[in-house]
């Protein structure tokens, strides 16, 4: 009877944990380059004398859906979107160079380029507008600016554009992507791909189906309730079992 038990609390916690990343790929319909986050469950054998035939699932993320999300024109000096499998690099909370897709890029009041409250980077670091200038961005990710009163216009910096061929990303915990190498090891910061060119005033949106979604959270919510379910039947079996067992 336990052996019941096993695959149906298990599995239970399986479509929980399922349910966060559909949630998750949901709330993030809207965002801008977001890439949706896969879930699958795999059976693991119980360890240990006597569990021989137990076995449990396990939820895991085997990585992301890096479909590209359908460009929007928005007009927009600071938007841009990478045309091609290419990453832009901005600053992690701590430091590191991370990477992410959304291309929807803000000014600081200290006039420092900012992309989900992020710095951007460049070359030689994080990138700094003059302030209240007209800024204009370039298919090779040149930024040019022109300050108010003036004519002539002046490069400021470029966009660090780069790719991961030979490896892959993988999500961060802070929901920006790192480089992964072939054997599975993260790795330093990647190289400018000269390669990459840019959309200026066009966004790329997020790969998110919001149908397909949808029809995962209420599949994930039904096989919860099968689960549920079952374990009540086996703990009504075991009820009965002993009853019986009084009765001789």
């Amino acid at each position: 009877m336990d052996r019941i038990i096993y695959t149906a609390m298990s599995g239970a916690k399986q479509s929980l944990e399922r349910q966060s990343a559909v949630a998750n790929n949901m709330a993030n319909v809207s965002t801008s380059g977001f890439r949706a986050e896969l879930s699958a469950a795999r059976a693991v054998p119980v360890n240990g004398q006597g569990y021989a035939t137990r076995a449990v699932t396990t939820d895991s993320t085997p990585g992301s859906d890096f479909t590209m999300g359908s460009f929007t024109t928005t007009g927009r000096a600071l938007d841009v979107a990478i045309n091609g499998e290419g990453w832009l690099a901005v600053q992690a909370n701590n430091g590191d160079t991370a990477y992410t897709r959304n291309g929807g890029l803000q000014v600081d009041p200290t006039g420092m380029l900012m992309s989900q409250g992020r710095p951007v980077l460049g070359e030689d670091g994080p990138i700094i507008l003059p302030l209240n200038a007209e800024v204009s961005i370039a298919g090779d990710g040149t930024i040019s600016a022109r300050e108010a009163g003036t004519q002539a216009q002046a490069e400021v910096g470029r966009l660090m554009l780069a790719s991961n061929p030979d490896g892959r990303m993988a999500r961060r915990d802070d929901g920006l992507f790192g480089p992964w190498n072939a054997q599975g090891g993260p790795m330093a910061a990647l190289p400018r791909d000269e390669n990459l060119q840019v959309i200026s005033g066009t966004l790329e949106g997020s790969n998110v189906n919001p149908t397909e979604a949808m029809v995962a959270m209420i599949d994930t919510s039904r096989r919860f309730e099968m689960n549920m379910k079952v374990l009540s039947t086996a703990d009504e079996n075991d009820q009965r079992a002993n009853s019986l067992l009084s009765m001789n």
